[in-house]
């Protein structure tokens, strides 16, 4: 998809699109409770909203089996107060995240067993997307746009197309995509995100000082970034999953017509139809046949 026009306001406003990870199955074993995640991602984003007027945050949340809008500063009623003490946005927020909770949990039920217990990440992602755009093509000035995934779920290797869809989309719109991973082992996917668009990934090392590392490495505008020392990409996992049985590999075979990846060698591309190697199969099955006939 194209990408619109860019006209900015000045160079410290920004759109922030948060990712949101609700999956159940992470923060049921996650040695940080979802309530206190909450309250440090609360804290964090009313911190952006402060830091400029003119600022706008989004949140989407990304469960099990769907994903959905929870928040947008830039409506009018969350802007207001309630009862001159707590900001309407924290409540709105936080009622619109328990339907969605309750959804999502509904759904997960219908799902089979075996599953990996991967959020919906490549939704929530497109989502964030689709809204840049629409914000692209809105109004005469916009925000710079960032997006920032707060992930605390394994990759979902069955999502690995979605994802780099997304990814190569944000980079041609030169969307950065920030990443704070919360789980015990890394997420190749963020890393690559961050990695091909410009972003930030960090893996933080003690998640009771999360609203911390949100504020001393995301809450950067775009502009800032240029002259302020942030962490570097380490050793980027670069490995795609394959497309027959989602698994993530090191070595695989790739159609030269549609780029997809596979584990095993196979006669022909599932997603394209191409045959593999035909010339080399018709020049073995020739040889082995001359090799089969008794000379005269």
């Amino acid at each position: 998809m194209a990408s619109a026009p860019s006209k900015l306001y000045a160079d410290d406003v920004s759109l922030v699109v948060v990712l949101l990870d609700t999956n159940p199955f992470f923060w049921s074993s996650s040695s940080l409770s979802f309530s206190q995640f909450l309250s440090h991602v609360l804290a964090f984003l009313n911190a952006i909203l402060t830091l400029n007027q003119l600022n706008q945050v989004v949140v989407i949340a990304t469960g099990y089996n769907s994903c959905d809008y929870v928040f947008d500063s830039s409506s009018d009623l969350n802007r207001s107060f309630e009862n001159g003490r707590m900001p309407v946005m924290c409540s709105s927020l936080l009622q619109k995240l328990e339907e969605f909770l309750i959804k999502d949990e509904q759904l997960s039920k219908e799902e089979p067993e075996g599953k990996i217990k991967s959020s919906l990440f490549s939704g929530s992602l497109s989502m964030a997307l689709c809204y840049i755009q629409r914000v692209f093509r809105s109004g005469a000035l916009h925000p710079h746009p960032r997006i920032l995934c707060l992930q605390g779920s394994p990759d979902g290797p069955e999502q690995y197309v979605a994802i780099m869809n997304a990814i190569f989309s944000a980079q041609r719109s030169s969307v950065p995509i920030d990443s704070c991973y919360l789980g015990s082992q890394n997420s190749a996917f963020l890393q690559q995100a961050s990695y091909i668009t410009a972003g930030v990934h960090h893996k933080p090392q003690n998640l009771d000082g999360l609203f911390q590392y949100l504020m001393t490495i995301f809450a950067t505008d775009l502009h800032s970034r240029s002259f302020i020392h942030l962490p570097k990409p380490v050793g980027v996992d670069f490995r795609a999953s394959c497309f027959c049985h989602k698994n993530t590999i090191d070595m695989g075979y790739i159609c030269s017509v549609c780029l997809s990846i596979f584990c095993k060698h196979h006669k022909k591309c599932s997603t394209c139809g191409s045959v593999f190697g035909q010339a080399q199969s018709e020049a073995a099955s020739a040889s082995d046949k001359k090799r089969k006939t008794p000379e005269t």
